[in-house]
């Protein structure tokens, strides 16, 4: 809640500033974004609702209207849709402006637009549809009477350069005035614009243009975020177009990610003590700097990009947005503690840079190109919109030409000479300016790899997201790799959000256009899915070291400050106990201690003397703003002791065993077992509720089941079924006991079929269409692969069942899957419900198998055990969309769990307990 009231409060500073000043003054045609809109007459050429005038809102994609023809951007040319869209709109400005001069301004229009002013062209067809471009439409407005707007939009553009930059590019292709349009009165005089270069020593730099009679003087005053004056007026004489302004302030609060504070310029123009017009600019003070073979700095520190690429969407709207989706977008990248954003692939709406700004993220601004570029003229004049639309925010640290092979090499010199800041270009998927941005870069990159290179490495994409495969999936590794290299600058996963789409046309369903456009961390709605809290605590900027708590902990753990320019004494950090079983709780506050970035030391926790009798111990550090980096848990309790806590014995008689053809039946008080006794497997069981269909197991995972011949003999009143053993033949063992209480012991000792094994562990079978749901302990409640372990929290946990695919449905957390550090389960069914314990520590469990997607890539490699319900001392990892799992990092390669060929007895043990029994017997 701070940080939203931090923007808000933002947005209404330096209101009234000057009340008698002479300032633009806006009106807006349409509404302001998807949350606000403004219906105008429509009719479309082709597609959906075609040859037909009607209404649309106003900015809107017209498909997400039920209008035209969805695309994706893969889409053939001879299927491509080329409709076009027919506005109207009627209006009338006020009898003030008679004399002003009046400006029709477009944010966004895809692709094509020609716009005519009461029947009068109001200038070119504008082509390329990510930026604001305008009309002085001064003589063709009347003043008192009503005025005709009408845009005819083409999807497809005239220009084919254009269509190769943005309509043949891997993410959903729209068509519509997509973003605001407004009118623009200025005096006859006015400052047309502003561009700051403010640097982080306080040297402040503008550039004003002016437009009208040359005369008088430009003047600014400079202004904090609080609206205090700092520092002198100063001013310079209007004698040209553009006028030179320069300064110096003395102690500046620079802006950075982790501080972004903000100032405000407001340049007047005043002529024989006339002030003609006013114009206020928000900025901050930071300096960027690119030090060949080095690194990347702001304001004089080496920082690290932990960033996102982000797509304008949203799944009713498309490309329009509005404010409040931007907020929640960013919120989002900070609550991952993401301190970067790349704008893909082109610019992005004014507010979501307003956002950043004043949230904090660093950003590259891209201007649009897949594969395919704008011809220089073209390039040249979109450009030169894009960096006079976005320069003064200072969240934009560099500039991007195109994406992927996209680059028109001819505009890089543009960037320089439009940009009076004089910011980074790089060339997204080549090596320029001295920055590697290889995309789906492998972990080990061939001769630039993180030990191995020269220039600044900062991948604009990778662990390329596909369904759950990749973003925090291989991060761990990546960013051990980057944090440790000093030419690593970080780098981006590709991408934020699900890009589905609610087709009109198929009764409101959402298409991601199959994998293309499942690549996000979060789902359409934002719904986060295990990676979230994977990046999460991989990018927390308080780093815990490991930590066993064992009864001779001293209240001290271990952290690293991993903030560019935060001392940790700047955070918070609290602590709680809890008891498992019953949800008591203590908790405390621990001092934060005095940590420069990249310092290491001790948070010191003042515990209660008792502290050992609960289970697990929670540590939570927030940053100076209050927002949670993560929490972290600490189990106190093992696993071994809760078995034991919760073995709660009923009612005791004799098992007894039968043989039947080779089958052992068991009875042992209402619990009646059927395992078989050549292969050791459980067959059948039931107690006086019915039958469990748990059954068919333990069937050894990648190796035999080799157990040799079952026999039978009493331990006092305990029943205890055991394989014979021969270490050339049966060297695999199993043994079933079964108590007096009903309690049934597994235990087996095995060896995987191979040195390097995908999973390891024993299987069941039970029916998918009888689970209802789960109880656990241990870590959750999202599932885990090998190399995405971090994000959980460890607890006891309840999940309904649930089939959601990710990134094809959204319920999360997914119910199928693997599970971490299993204390107990307790599974909940359409008739009885049993319960699986364990006295080992790291142990995971296997609920089902996801589906196999018929659009899967090889890289992505979802490959799971046999049988339904597994208990595993290895799982396996997952790919990305681009890479294979054993190419995301070590934790992505097969598990090396024994080596009998140097040591026959290291054997891989699981000791399973079930509790079976009925719950009137327990």
């Amino acid at each position: 809640m701070k940080l939203i009231r931090y923007i808000i409060g933002l947005s209404c500073l330096l209101a009234g500033v000057s009340a008698t000043a002479q300032q633009t003054e806006r009106q807006y045609l349409s509404g302001t974004g998807n949350d606000h809109t403004v219906n105008w007459d429509f009719f479309v050429t082709g597609g959906m609702n075609a040859g037909k005038w009607s209404t649309i809102p106003v900015p809107s994609c017209w498909e997400l209207q039920g209008f035209g023809k969805y695309d994706y951007g893969f889409a053939k040319d001879s299927i491509r849709g080329k409709e076009e869209g027919r506005y109207r709109y009627k209006f009338s400005i006020p009898a003030a402006w008679k004399n002003k001069k009046l400006f029709l301004v477009f944010e966004g229009v895809m692709t094509d637009a020609t716009v005519k002013l009461n029947g009068k062209l109001a200038g070119p067809t504008h082509q390329g549809a990510f930026y604001a471009f305008r009309y002085d439409v001064s003589s063709l407005i009347k003043p008192g009477k009503e005025n005709l707007l009408e845009v005819t939009v083409a999807k497809h553009s005239a220009n084919q350069s254009v269509n190769e930059a943005e309509r043949k590019a891997d993410f959903w292709i729209f068509g519509g005035i997509f973003r605001p349009v407004y009118l623009e009165a200025h005096p006859q005089q006015f400052i047309d614009h502003v561009a700051i270069d403010a640097k982080a020593d306080g040297t402040f730099t503008a550039i004003a243009e002016v437009a009208g009679k040359r005369s008088g003087n430009l003047q600014v005053q400079l202004f904090t975020s609080a609206n205090q004056k700092i520092g002198e007026p100063f001013s310079a004489p209007v004698n040209d177009r553009v006028t030179g302004l320069k300064s110096h302030i003395a102690n500046v609060l620079q802006w950075t990610p982790e501080t972004p504070n903000l100032y405000y310029a407001v340049v007047q123009w005043w002529d024989k003590n006339k002030l003609l017009h006013e114009k206020k600019v928000r900025f901050g003070f930071r300096t960027v700097e690119l030090k060949q073979r080095d690194g990347i700095y702001v304001n004089g520190v080496k920082v690290k990009m932990k960033g996102v690429n982000r797509h304008s969407f949203w799944p009713t709207s498309g490309r329009t947005t509005s404010r409040d989706i931007s907020i929640k977008d960013v919120l989002l990248m900070k609550e991952m503690n993401m301190n970067a954003v790349r704008m893909a692939h082109y610019p992005p709406d004014d507010h979501f840079l307003e956002v950043c700004d004043s949230l904090g993220l660093f950003v590259m601004d891209e201007l649009a190109g897949w594969h395919g570029h704008y011809d220089t003229p073209t390039g040249t004049r979109l450009l030169e919109q894009m960096i006079r639309h976005d320069a003064n925010h200072p969240s934009i640290i560099f500039w991007a030409n195109g994406n992927e092979g996209g680059h028109n090499t001819e505009l890089d010199k543009f960037f320089t000479q439009f940009d009076i800041q004089q910011r980074p270009v790089v060339h997204p998927w080549q090596l320029f300016n001295g920055i590697e941005t290889q995309h789906y870069r492998e972990y080990n990159y061939g001769i630039g790899n993180y030990d191995n290179g020269r220039e600044i490495v900062m991948p604009t994409e990778f662990l390329h997201g596909m369904y759950d495969g990749g973003h925090g999936a291989g991060l761990e590794d990546y960013w051990k790799a980057m944090w440790q290299n000093p030419l690593s600058a970080g780098g981006f996963l590709w991408d934020f959000a699900d890009q589905g789409v609610v087709r009109k046309d198929k009764k409101d369903s959402i298409d991601t256009d199959k994998n293309r456009g499942a690549d996000g961390i979060v789902g359409p709605y934002h719904e986060k899915e295990g990676s979230f809290y994977t990046i999460k605590e991989v990018w927390s900027p308080v780093f815990f070291e490991r930590k066993e708590i064992t009864p001779a902990f001293d209240g001290k753990l271990r952290i690293e400050n991993r903030y560019h320019f935060t001392n940790i004494s700047q955070c918070t950090f609290s602590w709680k106990l809890l008891k498992l079983a019953n949800g008591t709780a203590d908790s405390g506050s621990a001092k934060a201690p005095s940590l420069a970035p990249g310092e290491k030391g001790f948070v010191e926790l003042n515990l209660p003397a008792d502290w050992s009798d609960n289970d697990v111990l929670y540590v939570t550090a927030n940053d100076p703003f209050g927002r949670e980096l993560f929490t972290w848990s600490f189990p106190i309790v093992r696993p071994a002791t809760v078995l034991n806590r919760l073995w709660k014995a009923g009612n005791a008689t004799h098992p007894s065993v039968i043989q039947q053809d080779s089958i052992y039946l068991v009875n042992a008080n209402d619990l009646q077992l059927r395992i078989h006794r050549d292969k050791g497997l459980l067959m059948e069981v039931k107690n006086q509720e019915g039958i469990i269909p748990f059954n068919n197991g333990p069937v050894i995972e990648q190796g035999v089941n080799n157990f040799g011949t079952m026999s039978f003999v009493y331990d006092n009143d305990t029943l205890v079924i055991r394989s014979s053993y021969d270490r050339k033949q049966h060297y695999n063992t199993l043994e079933w006991k079964v108590y007096p209480d009903g309690m049934v012991r597994l235990s087996v000792s095995y060896f995987p079929g191979e040195y390097f094994t995908l999973f390891a562990g024993i299987n069941f079978n039970f029916p998918e269409s009888q689970i209802r749901g789960i109880d656990y302990m241990g870590s959750g409640p999202y599932r885990v692969w090998k190399n995405r372990l971090k994000g959980n929290r460890f607890g006891v946990w309840h999940k309904d069942y649930n089939g959601t695919e990710t990134g094809e449905s959204w319920v999360y957390p997914e119910f199928k899957g693997y599970h971490a550090n299993l204390y107990w389960c307790r599974f909940l069914t359409s008739g009885p419900s049993f319960t699986v314990l364990t006295d080992q520590e790291d142990i995971f469990f296997r609920l089902f198998t996801p589906a196999f997607k018929d659009d899967q890539w090889q890289n992505y490699q979802i490959i799971f055990p046999k049988g339904d319900i597994s208990f595993l001392n290895g799982i396996g990892a997952i790919g990305t969309k681009t890479q294979r799992a054993e190419n995301t990092g070590p934790m992505g390669r097969k598990n090396i769990l024994y080596d009998y060929e140097k040591d026959p007895t290291r054997a891989l043990h699981l000791n399973l307990y079930f509790d079976f029994r009925s719950s009137q017997v327990r």
